[in-house]
């Protein structure tokens, strides 16, 4: 299976659920702060997207064994899919939370770094640098771009400042479809994988740990974690590949970055 090219009408719905995925982010950070826990984040998420935005949260019972959250938590050393609990966060902790909603049938789906009340200097480098990551993958992405001059932009920074990417999870084609070809590393060599088209949707999430870029998975078969304990962090986006370039369709208002980028 290759990658679903999107017709015009389908492009429009993605658009209205990825503006849709965006704002659960931006809704949520007035609420990130110590003493809460993600448990209380993750029942303001679940019920924001349903009664709100009339959407329906991806996470929440998908796959095996099925999540039990309507999105992830991952505080800390946890690199993704962390489920939420009713540990209360506290001052210095760093908190992705990743929101994936689905509207009439279409998926928008994003994640951003949260600091709970004054980050540590460690926390806030790893999270620009991450952050830096993405936006250095997508201002590449447009029609002929390669996957692995993605991969490749992203672990070239990463690792220039001493971090990992973490090899075990990736990006993702997105549509109708959760998760839909092709898969998008964040490591690799330039010129190299499948070559880019006009109407492909696809995310970019590099994930990038301080230490080692290996991991375990905890027993509750999700919540993956670095193996050393060291802080992860991750930053995501849907795309849309235009005809000279690329459209973010989870932009949100915070961010001081481009929502359609053309070459």
């Amino acid at each position: 299976m290759g990658a679903v090219i999107k017709t015009p009408e389908q492009i429009a719905k993605m658009r209205v659920a990825g503006r849709l995925a965006a704002e659960v982010l931006e809704m949520i950070e007035a609420h990130v702060k110590p003493g809460v826990t993600t448990n209380e984040l993750n029942t303001l998420c679940h019920n924001y997207i349903v009664d709100v935005q009339g959407c329906i949260p991806a996470p929440l019972n998908y796959g095996q064994p099925p999540f039990p959250k309507s999105v992830c938590t991952s505080v800390n050393h946890v690199i993704c899919h962390g489920i939420p609990d009713d540990k209360p966060l506290k001052d210095g902790d760093c908190v992705n939370i990743d929101v994936t909603v689905i509207k009439d049938g279409f998926h928008g789906d994003t994640s951003k770094m949260f600091f709970v009340g004054k980050p540590t200097i460690m926390a806030e480098r790893l999270a620009k640098v991450t952050q830096e990551c993405l936006y250095k993958a997508i201002e590449l992405v447009k029609p002929g771009c390669r996957l692995g001059d993605i991969g490749s932009v992203i672990q070239k920074h990463a690792e220039g400042h001493s971090y990992s990417v973490v090899r075990d999870f990736c990006g993702h084609g997105i549509g109708e479809g959760f998760h839909e070809e092709p898969q998008i590393v964040h490591y690799g060599r330039p010129g190299t994988g499948e070559e880019l088209k006009e109407g492909m949707c696809f995310t970019i999430e590099p994930m990038i740990n301080v230490g080692t870029h290996k991991l375990k998975i905890l027993p509750d078969q999700w919540t993956a974690v670095t193996k050393d304990r060291k802080l992860s962090a991750q930053w995501e986006h849907t795309l849309l590949v235009t005809a000279n370039g690329v459209e973010v369709l989870t932009l949100r208002n915070d961010e001081d970055f481009p929502r359609v980028i053309e070459h």
